[in-house]
């Protein structure tokens, strides 16, 4: 009686934060990852702390440079043999006033958030059409979904590539392939850390309906539902994994003051 393969993940910025967690999370159900990251330290270091080596396989890669992107996905089907999911999340931002964002910055955050998505499923996609079929997950953003200070690029870049997660599921539906997106509302990331102020946090607090950041376990769980069978029948949708923030409209802060100080 013949074992079935293990299914396998390719899942881009998986070297820390959400990337990282959903290698995790693959891994717990059995699955083998391929990590791609452009920090190659802290991604060996990702890798190495997993510790397991006959499941994981660490890409160092520039999601801007089309011969980087053709030569990571090679090298998974040469390693793995197959390739049964592949999450879009590696992404930059630039936090500046629109007026200040330069030419070089826009074109990096839309060749990383945008162009890296789009030739990392052009390079994946053939490989699952092969195969019968896969599932495909774009890592948005809520700042693709509404606006706000500080993100031009980066939440248009998002906005665009929830287009984009249309696009592709509209078009690779026919080979069996599943393109989904999942957007993260607020996050316990490094970066929010680093750029979210005690002020910005109790902001987002005040209008979220849950009242907290989320994980970064609750965000890889959200994704590798929809690349497992569970989701079979789900496709060309944007889940936003938020807590209610983009549900929310304006009042709630007054709301809650209210029913503290009736």
């Amino acid at each position: 009686m013949s074992v079935a393969p293990k299914k396998v993940a390719l899942i881009t910025g998986a070297a820390r934060g959400i990337g990282l967690a959903t290698a995790q999370r693959f891994l717990e159900d059995g699955w083998r990852v391929a990590m791609l990251d452009v920090l190659g330290d802290v991604l060996g270091a990702a890798v190495a702390d997993l510790d397991r080596p006959d499941d994981t396989l660490a890409l160092v890669a520039d999601l801007a440079d089309a011969d980087a992107v053709q030569a990571a996905v090679r090298r998974t089907r040469e390693r793995f043999g197959r390739i049964d999911a592949l999450v879009n999340n590696a992404g930059v931002a630039v936090f500046k006033p629109i007026l200040e964002v330069s030419l070089e910055e826009w074109q990096r955050v839309m060749a990383i958030n945008l162009t890296g998505p789009f030739l990392m499923t052009q390079a994946v996609a053939p490989i699952m059409r092969d195969q019968g079929g896969g599932a495909i997950v774009n890592i948005t953003s809520i700042s693709g979904l509404r606006a706000s200070t500080l993100r031009v690029a980066y939440g248009t870049s998002k906005a665009a590539l929830a287009h984009l997660t249309r696009q592709q599921a509209a078009e690779l539906g026919e080979y069996g392939i599943r393109v989904n997106a999942v957007a993260p509302g607020p996050v316990d990331t490094a970066m929010a850390k680093a750029v979210h102020t005690p002020a910005i946090r109790a902001d987002y607090h005040d209008h979220i309906p849950l009242n907290r950041y989320g994980l970064e376990r609750e965000l890889a769980n959200a994704i590798f539902f929809l690349c497992s069978e569970q989701a079979a029948y789900i496709t060309g949708q944007e889940l936003a994994v938020d807590g209610g923030f983009d549900a929310s409209g304006v009042g709630l802060p007054t709301l809650r003051a209210e029913r503290r100080h009736p």
